[in-house]
């Protein structure tokens, strides 16, 4: 019995052997349900106003970034920095438009 040919990788290491790529052409020769494909890709972020948003660093020190991740917790907001950086900013033109 000879071992398949491998032609690659997939993410998780495991190896691209003749039989899958024989099914993969299987699979595309009876075409694909291009709905299901556009309806998995729908996903990330929503867009925060009319065009495609920045994307900008922020330096914090150990102190600053303890205390924004107590305060978020503390308010229950989520502590993936983006999702803060938005409501931090938020708040702020709020305030800064009543000054």
């Amino acid at each position: 019995m000879t071992m398949p040919e491998t032609h690659a990788s997939k993410a998780d290491g495991a190896p691209i052997t003749d039989d899958m790529v024989e099914a993969m052409a299987d699979e595309a020769e009876r075409g694909y349900d291009v709905e299901e494909i556009q309806r998995r890709r729908q996903g990330g972020r929503a867009q925060m106003g009319s065009a495609a948003s920045s994307v900008e660093s922020l330096r914090l020190d150990p102190e600053l970034e303890r205390d924004l991740l107590l305060r978020a917790a503390e308010e229950h907001i989520s502590v993936c920095w983006d999702e803060l950086a938005d409501a931090l900013v938020a708040r702020y033109r709020g305030v800064a438009a009543r000054l």
